[in-house]
């Protein structure tokens, strides 16, 4: 089978709406920090209403393709799936992923009736994100939104732990997995959030089923994922859950699973003003590497120089020459 494709992704589409708070902000609008949590679209309208005139940028988001269009900005080929409405906010999703390279669903499945599903990134002043979520039409990805015969051309699948929130999306995680293992390719997959561990773990564990190729987690998913407050169990317990892992810590750097040994992965110093996205850069990151002939060791850097450029600025993204600048020092190509 022809491998036209590095990743495969599949996640929620969302668009981003970034704006910058006082923690006092988050604890008088209810809101808790530092999570993802689901919200209705009236509440969602409310918070914004309360936030009028305050500064706000736009831009499409979810945090798979945030990580398809890092590894694209590498050099690599990405494809994304995903749904959106067939409003305004969904042609303009569309077309960011196009003008990032990425190959989409979107290209050959007409938009429904609905509304795109945004998202509330709450910045803080400790460049921590806080994100309020409407899924909008997102809500009812499904196997349908799938495209099997690029999944079958990709060398990783990469799988958005969101996913595990609604049933029709939780299959078709799994049928993108099972896919994947069909044609012989790897699966990859994040468990994107604290919150999604903690209320979701037994979908997630379903998604993993008999374990999957990579996992991706931060320090504070892995250690609730094993129950544990120490690290090293932590670790141990990702051993049977995946042949190989990263672990994100922030300014303590990261820690990969080669699936012999644990590599510890320095962090650069520098000044974090925002950390939204800087998961999925890494990812992005770690997943260009490891389809492009780099060693764990090698992709690991890559994805922590990756993550420390983005944190100094704000977005979830980089310039594609800036990504390219990194990978040319990185001694990549």
């Amino acid at each position: 089978m022809t491998q036209q494709y590095d990743v495969y992704g599949l996640g929620n589409a969302l668009l981003d709406i970034e704006l910058e708070v006082s923690p006092e902000l988050l604890q008088e609008l209810n809101i808790d920090k530092g999570v993802m949590t689901l919200i209705e679209e009236d509440h969602q309208y409310k918070i914004l209403k309360r936030l009028e005139g305050q500064s706000m940028k736009r831009g499409g988001g979810g945090s798979a393709a945030n990580t398809m269009i890092a590894l694209s900005q590498f050099g690599g080929k990405a494809f994304y799936s995903c749904k959106v409405a067939n409003d305004e906010d969904g042609q303009v999703y569309l077309g960011d992923l196009l003008r990032f390279n990425v190959d989409t669903n979107l290209q050959y499945h007409a938009p429904e009736a609905g509304i795109t599903g945004k998202c509330l990134v709450f910045v803080t002043p400790d460049a921590d994100r806080t994100m309020n979520t409407f899924l909008g039409i997102s809500a009812s990805f499904s196997e349908a939104e799938l495209v099997p015969d690029a999944i079958a051309q990709s060398k990783y699948t990469y799988i958005e732990g969101y996913l595990v929130t609604g049933a029709a999306s939780k299959a078709a995680a799994i049928q993108a997995r099972d896919l994947a293992k069909a044609a012989g390719q790897k699966i990859a997959l994040s468990l994107s959030d604290l919150n999604m561990v903690k209320f979701f773990k037994d979908g997630l564990l379903e998604i993993i089923d008999s374990g999957v190729d990579f996992l991706f987690a931060n320090e504070s998913e892995a250690l609730k994922m094993a129950d544990t407050e120490d690290l090293t169990v932590a670790v141990d317990y990702l051993k049977g859950l995946a042949k190989g892992f990263a672990i994100t810590r922030g300014p303590k750097g990261s820690v990969i699973f080669d699936g012999q040994e644990i590599i510890e992965i320095d962090a650069l110093p520098v000044k974090a003003v925002d950390t939204v996205g800087a998961g999925d850069m890494y990812a992005g990151a770690v997943l260009y590497g490891l389809t492009h002939g780099m060693s764990y060791a090698q992709a690991g850097e890559l994805g922590s120089k990756a993550a420390a450029k983005l944190v100094t600025s704000f977005g979830p993204r980089m310039d594609t020459q800036e990504t390219r600048s990194l990978l040319e020092k990185s001694g990549g190509r």
